[in-house]
């Protein structure tokens, strides 16, 4: 995201070297520069001009400490006036739900058609439901679209939520009514209500939302809003602001949008704090804003937290405190172990995921792996290890050559592959022994060693 403000910003700090203050003369071309970046990736004008002069006041006369240069400086103004932008000077818990209200608390989904708004429903079910423990329930006030109610209690049940039946005979202000009727009888903590999107804006559409929002009342109300719509973001984000008493927007598809002037906009349209972005399209690929973390990454600093994050959500504590133990008391760390190991590092988003949460330098330092090679290369390992026995897999050591040829030919693979799979299974093996259970570092390490293209 805003890739191209992040490579300009790294190209002027090199070129503002040896000047002990910043001053008007030596701030313009990072300025210059920066408001073409902004520009080009679709932020709105107001808000450039406004963002720009912000930088300037701030910027002008400050001094530069010894350990920084004038172009550090100037980077550390405007992270922090571009976290102010999405809304960081509303503090943290700006973008909380608000649950101060006789359950059920209703959350109002609105938006355009198309911009995933039913799918976000599902996520934030599942937010709701495994990270602030609620009992949610969800329903679809969308009697137009074709098979919007099906996908809605699709992706519900998926995760694990509950869902109250709609038809499209059924008009949106009654199933909202019946909804919050239910919810309140079977003691549900959360209503999400999906309501109906069109492509375009149109007044009727407004009127309809208004009388859902009137007859339910409730606690949030969200604007869902694609992050590559680039200015069309804001002229919807308008439009709903007038009709709607919004509590705050959901940016989905951040992670496909190279441009990301949304992000940048919506909020200084609204006025109102971006709460959730959309970071990939699984069902748990949802999380809660952080304005400054996103300033953090838009500058290529990384956001190292959203990868803690990403690992304790990844990591099955239970079956990781098992593993140690099993090996501390001498137990081998076998085929079924190393397969449980690889799942673990899929579910933290894979090799690609992990690299795009790390801090530029990083990224750059490993810009010559082959990241989709390496995915590939963890599916055919599982591939290898699920055409084994159960025997097999409790005892490597048993796999021997006509053996390995079964397994191979069962994977589909050459058996090069089983015994390259075979080695890097002794290299963890052997790792194992020397950690007893401890020791992330060293275990990332030899993750890394694992991986083409990443030695």
């Amino acid at each position: 995201m805003l890739d191209n403000l992040t490579q300009r910003l790294a190209k002027v700090v090199k070129t503002m070297r040896g000047e002990a203050r910043l001053t008007e003369s030596n701030t313009a071309e990072m300025l210059r520069e920066v408001r073409m970046a902004l520009l080009e990736a679709d932020v709105a004008l107001p808000a450039v001009r406004e963002f720009i002069a912000k930088v300037k006041e701030k910027a002008l006369g400050e001094e530069v400490i010894s350990s920084l240069t004038p172009g550090q400086a100037l980077v550390g103004v405007v992270q922090r006036e571009l976290g102010a932008l999405m809304g960081a000077d509303l503090g943290p818990e700006a973008s909380q739900l608000s649950f101060a209200q006789q359950p059920p608390a209703i959350i109002l989904m609105a938006g355009l058609q198309g911009v995933g708004k039913t799918t976000t429903v599902g996520k934030l079910a599942k937010y709701l439901k495994e990270q602030k423990k609620k009992k949610v329930l969800t329903v679809s006030a969308d009697v137009y679209r074709p098979a919007a109610i099906a996908q809605l209690q699709s992706v519900t049940q998926q995760v694990g939520a509950d869902f109250f039946p709609s038809t499209a005979q059924d008009k949106p202000v009654d199933i909202a009514l019946a909804a919050l009727d239910w919810a309140k009888k079977h003691h549900h903590e959360v209503l999400i209500i999906d309501t109906a999107g069109r492509l375009g804006i149109d007044e009727e559409m407004m009127k309809e939302i208004a009388a859902v929002h009137g007859a339910v009342k409730p606690i949030e109300t969200l604007f869902v809003v694609d992050a590559m719509l680039g200015q069309d973001a804001i002229n919807t984000a308008k439009a709903f602001n007038d009709a709607l008493p919004l509590t705050g927007v959901v940016l989905t598809k951040l992670d496909g949008d190279s441009r990301g002037g949304a992000a940048l906009s919506v909020r200084h349209i609204t006025g109102k704090p971006i709460k959730f972005a959309g970071v990939s399209e699984k069902l748990d690929g949802l999380e809660a804003f952080d304005a400054q973390r996103m300033a953090n990454r838009i500058l290529g600093m990384g956001d190292i937290l959203a990868l803690v994050e990403e690992a304790r959500k990844g990591v099955d504590e239970k079956a990781a405190a098992e593993l140690a133990a099993k090996v501390k008391s001498g137990g081998k760390f076998d085929m079924n172990d190393f397969k449980a190991q690889l799942a673990q590092m899929k579910k933290m988003g894979g090799m690609a995921g992990l690299m795009d949460k790390l801090p530029a330098q990083f990224q750059q330092a490993a810009a010559g792996a082959n990241m989709d090679q390496a995915e590939k290369q963890v599916r055919r390992m599982v591939g290898i290890i699920d055409s084994m026995t159960p025997q097999e897999r409790a005892k490597p050591e048993l796999i021997k050559a006509a053996r390995k040829r079964r397994i191979a030919a069962g994977a589909g693979v050459q058996v090069q592959e089983v015994n390259r799979m075979l080695t890097q299974f002794e290299q963890m093996q052997s790792m194992m022994k020397k950690l007893s259970g401890g020791g992330m570092m060293k275990m990332m390490r030899s993750m890394k060693g694992m991986m083409p293209g990443m030695r």
